[in-house]
């Protein structure tokens, strides 16, 4: 279970029993962070944002510098040799001998795992295209963990873009490895999930999947609702967004029937599929699973750093 020196490309590239040493690991940052104030002292995290992000690359730099780590990189691929032509490959091969861990975001599928394939220092896929989205998935591990208690025997909602959507990918897969799951998968017909991704979860894990249109339908039997937002940036003509984009919106009245500790989880940003009259509801964690991200986040890169072992 040595994780130094590994990338993080796909979250099945580490297995169950890593994952959960991650999550505790996360935790007991959360917990005690000023523990940790000092652990990365003289690391150097590198951040390569070839698309916009603001919860991703921002959490990244706040675990490195927490730990009392550096932080070097870009934003905006516009910024850098990128503009000029440089490939990949040589980006990575400078980039590598300028810090000790590297977090890449791509628009194409693909990318990271290619860029390891040039890096001599580990490398997490901080999401590629609408492919996979790994630390997000962490991000929503950590959160379930922390106010489940356990992950297993759960119904789990996810509702909104399931075909785009990277981090319904990422945690579609995640959460299927672990005991007893059942899944209920809300979308418009145009937006459901990919059938290669449904058959595969559901040949390999035998999970039990739900497809429906309805969200209110589901509400009083669900442990976990996961909302997602409509991505207008993932939509080739701006007509279909405009027709999709309030497919669903969460609000107070739809919770009536809900548990009473549900818990609602979003991997922000939102447009306005939730409410905001209800973030001053106790079962909305989305805010807190924001904050979680930054824990878990700083619990992967002394892992992969081999800081902790």
């Amino acid at each position: 279970m040595q994780l130094k020196g590994r990338h993080l490309i796909d979250p099945d590239g580490i297995t169950l029993e890593e994952l959960n040493k991650i999550l505790s690991l996360g935790l007991q940052m959360n917990s005690n962070p000023k523990k940790y104030s000092e652990i990365c002292k003289g690391k150097i995290l590198g951040t390569l944002f070839y698309e916009p992000s603001t919860r991703t690359r921002l959490s990244f730099e706040s675990s490195m510098l927490r730990m009392g780590g550096n932080v070097l990189g870009f934003s905006d691929a516009n910024t850098s040799s990128v503009k000029k032509g440089e490939s990949v490959a040589d980006t990575i091969r400078v980039l590598d001998d300028y810090a000790d861990i590297l977090v890449m975001r791509h628009p194409s599928e693909g990318t990271p795992a290619l860029a390891s394939n040039y890096s001599t220092v580990p490398i997490i896929n901080g999401g590629d295209g609408w492919h996979q989205h790994p630390t997000q998935t962490l991000t929503d591990l950590i959160t379930i963990k922390k106010f489940k208690g356990e992950i297993e025997n759960l119904k789990i909602a996810i509702c909104g873009d399931l075909l785009f959507g990277r981090t319904v990918h990422s945690l579609l897969k995640t959460l299927s490895r672990f005991p007893n799951m059942e899944f209920i998968l809300i979308s418009p017909p145009e937006l459901k999930i990919p059938k290669v991704l449904k058959d595969e979860v559901i040949n390999k894990y035998n999970v039990k999947i739900t497809e429906t249109t309805s969200l209110e339908e589901c509400m009083a039997e669900i442990d976990i609702l996961y909302m997602t937002r409509i991505q207008k940036e993932r939509f080739l003509k701006e007509e279909d967004y405009i027709r999709l984009k309030d497919s669903y919106i969460l609000n107070t009245s739809t919770l009536d029937n809900a548990k009473e500790d549900l818990l609602i989880l979003h991997p922000l940003p939102r447009v306005n599929e939730i409410h905001t009259d209800v973030d001053n509801d106790p079962r909305a964690k989305y805010f807190e699973q924001a904050k979680l991200g930054v824990y878990v986040r700083m619990a992967l890169i002394v892992l992969l750093l081999g800081v902790i072992e």
